[in-house]
């Protein structure tokens, strides 16, 4: 992920905050940067939470080759990555499409690797939570057709569980797996892999309760779409990108068309603000109470 000359790192400004949920423990250098975070007290099921980062017209990713990254999007906000960080720091899984590893493939979806200026803060919060290592990475690829020597599988950073088709285990078997690496097959999935199915398979391998999805936004709209989301980080840039009559360039959410009275609202529960870029929050776990 390509990086700007660096500058100091200012807080965010609070504009709004709802107090609900309970403070979670910030080091002294992340609660004078953020502010103080709030999450829901734990419970049976997992809570889901996105975040991404878009432009003021709704694009998410420009889609263009050595430019498909969140980073042009946010211009390489400082205080978006320190924002992400906090948020993997927190998660006790990240989910991410093949989209996503393809536009950042030398990526690795921690905290450190995201903001490594504040690894050691991220560290201590994760300490205090309880958590001693890295989130669980999983990739969702319905083809298979990722190469299994990316630093995601190889580096031995993190665990990682790919959650696949059957046809596309068996294209990655035939590359031999890293031991660090998990591969679940979905019979009877054909390309597109049910969110409920990539939640169920992430809640049998890993007993955290706390599941972060950062993309890419078919994904994002399948979660969506079958009402899995209970909160929505998002980094509203100031910019203007456009679409193309060919509509290439993505927008938060793809494959999905929500008809009249179907669509999925959000309360509005906290909105900071980092020189022009506004960090917002909104919840959606009443409209996922609504559906179950």
């Amino acid at each position: 992920m390509p990086r700007r000359a660096s500058t100091p790192l200012a807080p965010l400004q609070k504009l709004f905050e709802t107090k609900r949920g309970k403070r979670l423990p910030l080091p002294p250098k992340l609660a004078r940067l953020y502010g103080s975070l709030r999450m829901p007290q734990p419970r049976k099921h997992p809570y889901v939470l996105s975040n991404f980062v878009t432009t003021m017209d709704g694009v998410v990713s420009l889609n263009v080759k050595g430019h498909a990254s969140g980073g042009d999007i946010s211009g390489f906000s400082a205080q978006d990555r320190m924002v992400m960080g906090l948020l993997r720091a927190i998660a006790d899984v990240v989910i991410i499409g093949a989209g996503t590893l393809g536009a950042d493939r030398q990526h690795v979806w921690t905290a450190r690797a995201i903001f490594p200026e504040l690894a050691d803060d991220y560290r201590r919060l994760s300490k205090a939570l309880g958590k001693s290592e890295a989130p669980l990475n999983v990739i969702v690829s319905g083809s298979g057709e990722i190469d299994l020597r990316l630093p995601v599988f190889a580096s031995g950073k993190v665990q990682t569980l790919i959650v696949t088709t059957t046809a596309g285990a068996q294209r990655m078997l035939k590359q031999g797996v890293p031991d660090a690496v998990e591969v679940r097959a979905m019979h009877g999935s054909v390309g597109t892999i049910a969110a409920s199915a990539i939640l169920e398979e992430v809640c049998r391998l890993s007993p955290g309760k706390l599941i972060l999805v950062e993309g890419g936004p078919r994904l994002l709209g399948d979660f969506y779409a079958q009402r899995l989301i209970d909160e929505q980080f998002l980094t509203l840039a100031p910019q203007i990108a456009g679409r193309d009559t060919d509509d290439r360039r993505l927008g938060l959410v793809m494959g999905q068309a929500f008809a009249p009275g179907e669509t999925p609202w959000g309360t509005l529960r906290d909105v900071r603000r980092g020189s022009s870029h506004l960090f917002l929050r909104y919840s959606f776990s009443e409209s996922r109470t609504s559906r179950k």
